[in-house]
């Protein structure tokens, strides 16, 4: 055989470095070949054992860690689950304390009120037992005639303290006017002094002005302020009508 000639510029001595990489290539190659060999057919792989048994226990780990989770998302759904029951059941319990509270609250007030209804009920009751009852009197009513204005008369000077009596009155105005409120005595010294007498017990105008009684009309003709006001100036002069037996 014809030896190798070495081609100028081409051949060259292997370096250190490119002898190593030699080896590592042939290194990778007889273990690739040793992990697998396939069949001339293709249809046979062969698998190193260790490898398989690595992917076997990766598997188990898997489902441990899948079983593991479950359980733990299981406990904390059962957790959550009693949490809520829990806040529930507090909260239903506030809210039946809160309405027990509003219907003592109620009973109470309605029961205050009952009781302050039935307090005011009793002294309205205390009282009206108390305050004997009062007939309303009803107006008094006099004639419009002698008798009625005496006896009108008579009420007023009691109700003022001026003495008389019904006689002394009745036995005057008969003296005087004979029973007629517009009666004036024209002929007498008062009458000549322009200032006569008038009505029921013939008053002359300044001594009614002196001796009228307030209650009564400002009216000399008026028959009781002309009674009263003459038994007024009678008591003050004679001590009382009933001693007046002439003119005065």
């Amino acid at each position: 055989m014809p030896k190798h000639l070495p081609i100028p510029g081409r051949d060259r001595p292997l370096t250190k470095s490119h002898k190593i990489a030699l080896a590592g290539v042939g290194a990778l190659s007889a273990a690739a070949l040793a992990f697998t060999v396939v069949p001339a057919d293709g249809a046979t792989t062969t698998t190193d054992a260790s490898s398989v048994a690595q992917v076997a226990y990766g598997t188990g780990q898997a489902k441990e860690l899948r079983a593991s989770v479950t359980d733990r998302l299981a406990g904390s759904s059962v957790k959550i689950e009693a949490i809520e029951a829990k806040k529930k059941a507090a909260a239903d319990a506030a809210a039946k304390a809160a309405a027990t509270k509003r219907a003592q609250a109620a009973a109470q007030k309605k029961a205050a009120a009952e009781k302050a209804a039935e307090r005011k009920a009793e002294q309205a009751a205390s009282r009206s037992a108390e305050r004997p009852k009062v007939k309303p009197v009803a107006a008094k009513t006099y004639g419009n005639n002698l008798d009625g204005w005496i006896r009108e008369s008579l009420d007023i000077m009691k109700s003022k303290g001026i003495p008389g009596s019904y006689n002394g009155l009745h036995r005057n105005i008969l003296r005087e006017s004979s029973g007629n409120p517009n009666a004036i005595n024209n002929w007498d010294v008062n009458a000549i002094n322009g200032i006569p007498s008038k009505g029921l017990l013939q008053v002359i105008p300044p001594t009614f002005d002196a001796y009228h009684v307030s209650g009564t009309p400002k009216n000399i003709y008026d028959p009781v302020a002309n009674i009263v006001a003459a038994a007024n100036y009678a008591a003050d002069k004679y001590g009382s009508i009933d001693n007046v037996n002439g003119a005065y």
